[in-house]
């Protein structure tokens, strides 16, 4: 990367300087590293790195990334260049200009079903000398996607980018393009922006475009050339909070009006209004009423797949219900009979693949009473997890039958553990030990903290055994305690388990 930055030396803008370098920190973007985070080992590591080189080259990719770095770089990075500044080492004539922008103007364009925003931003540089170099940072909120940011790109032509997205509105009645205050645009894509790092786990990363890592860096430091000041503003279509009553109320509205009166089996049809509803509610920024061809597409072929245990009724039965509510709502948010259209489409074509994504475990063999015992909540995404912590539930063990016993019971779970130890019966701390395995397990019955399964997964794919697992969680929640932030902290470091793993 030292070696790339010699290219910098020969560029004429501060422009083109700045997305040469995001894009070179781009490389490590996303990347899960075993041990340590990747923007302190690489990042921070660049930035040592170059300033015990202390060349032309090196300050100049120094004074870039104190602009373009996190917080942490973008400090170290600043007092590295300052001190080869002091020792006259040479430097371009645009680094003073480096990150100098104003901005110009803030737009989005919002397609009518409230699926994404295509966020505008143009800026230019302060100096008259500069030429301007205008430019335009675009990025795509998803918001079928937990409202990612989910590309980015940057364009020199900005009055042709704004001409053609305002006459692709004209064109497009499913479009519509404004013009917002630049604080909006600023909490608007700062949250993105959150929401794209935090999406998914260690093992999966955000579904964004080959080229948001490349201009990730310059979109953050773009974004705080923004005024702050202002709330994220909501989405399309988006309403008050939903209680559970409110939710409730919205499914017997639905289940009586005109839209839902085919539907042939009224206990399935509101099993899966119900999950409608949660999904709109939960995943969609309290947006339950929202259709488009997307949203009901990664309702049933995404989420219910990965998060909801269905009956056998409710499978066959899902489809037409949210066919049926995607009548029932369009009226209520102004859908026009094209959109609706559209999506009605989009739901049947779903259909199709829906018996072929939608995986019942118990098609996998797995005897239908022991799945609804180890989620008795629905929650299909738990399965593994539950499995691992509660692994003997059938046949009998003595004269206990563990067929009968209830894993979401505590005094159940007790027995199981129990049994789970039956080969340590003269062991001096049996209560105690058996204890940190009750909290364990609870923990891993909801899943909180999340880092937990993670961290266990991790361990269990190097090769070791469940216990030696199960005993590593144990002595760093014990030892850590109750503060959830350090938990989740220790839970992420761990990498493997040392030779001898505590007992």
């Amino acid at each position: 990367m030292l070696l790339a930055a010699r290219e910098l030396l020969a560029v004429s803008s501060p422009l083109d300087a700045e997305l040469m370098v995001s894009d070179m920190v781009g490389a490590w973007w996303g990347r899960r590293l075993r041990r340590g985070n990747a923007e302190q080992v690489l990042g921070e590591g660049l930035v040592d790195y170059a300033a015990k080189a202390g060349s032309p080259a090196a300050l100049t990719l120094l004074i870039a990334l104190a602009y373009l770095g996190t917080a942490r770089q973008a400090a170290k990075a600043e007092g590295a260049a300052l001190a080869l500044i002091e020792r006259d080492v040479a430097r371009p004539r645009w680094a003073d200009r480096l990150g100098a922008v104003k901005p110009t103007g803030c737009y989005v364009s919002r397609d009518a079903y409230g699926d994404q925003d295509t966020v505008v931003c143009t800026f230019g540089y302060r100096r008259a000398d500069s030429g301007e170099d205008r430019h335009a940072l675009v990025m795509v909120v998803d918001y079928n996607m937990r409202g990612i940011a989910r590309d980015a790109w940057v364009s020199s032509h900005v009055d042709k980018l704004l001409e053609q997205a305002r006459a692709e509105a004209e064109a497009n009645p499913m479009l519509r393009f404004e013009e917002i205050e630049p604080q909006q645009a600023r909490a608007l894509l700062e949250s993105a922006m959150k929401a794209t790092a935090e999406y998914g786990d260690r093992k999966t990363a955000a579904p964004v475009s080959d080229s948001y890592s490349a201009y990730h860096a310059f979109a953050r430091s773009r974004i705080k050339a923004l005024p702050p000041g202002r709330k994220r503003p909501a989405p399309l279509h988006s309403e008050a909070p939903y209680s559970r009553d409110r939710r409730a109320m919205l499914a017997a509205e639905f289940l009586s009006s005109d839209a839902a009166e085919h539907l042939s089996d009224p206990s399935a049809a509101s099993r899966c209004a119900d999950h409608i509803i949660d999904y709109g509610c939960d995943q969609d920024f309290g947006r339950p009423l929202r259709v488009s061809p997307t949203k009901c597409e990664t309702f049933l072929l995404d989420w219910l797949p990965r998060k909801v245990m269905l009956s056998p009724a409710e499978q066959e039965a899902v489809p037409y219900v949210l066919s049926a509510w995607a009548r029932f709502t369009a009226p209520r948010t102004g859908l026009s009979e094209e959109g609706l259209r559209a999506t009605l489409d989009g739901i049947w074509e779903a259909t199709a693949r829906f018996p072929e994504t939608y995986r019942d475990p118990t098609t996998f063999g797995l005897d239908r009473g022991l799945v609804e015992r180890l989620l008795p909540d629905g929650d299909l995404s738990a399965l593994a997890r539950r499995v691992f912590a509660f692994p003997f539930l059938q046949g009998e063990h003595g004269e206990v039958k563990l067929d009968l016993l209830n894993p979401a019971d505590e005094g159940d779970r007790r027995i199981l553990l129990e049994i789970d130890h039956a080969g340590e019966p003269g062991r001096f701390d049996r209560d105690e030990h058996l204890a940190w395995h009750e909290e364990i397990a609870a923990r891993l019955w909801e899943g909180d903290p999340p880092q937990l399964w993670e961290a266990a997964q991790r361990l269990l794919d190097l090769g070791h055994d469940r216990h030696e697992v199960l005993h590593v969680l144990i002595e760093i929640a014990e030892r850590i305690g109750d503060d959830p932030e350090e938990l989740a902290t220790a839970l992420d470091d761990i990498a493997d388990i040392p030779d001898e793993p505590p007992l």
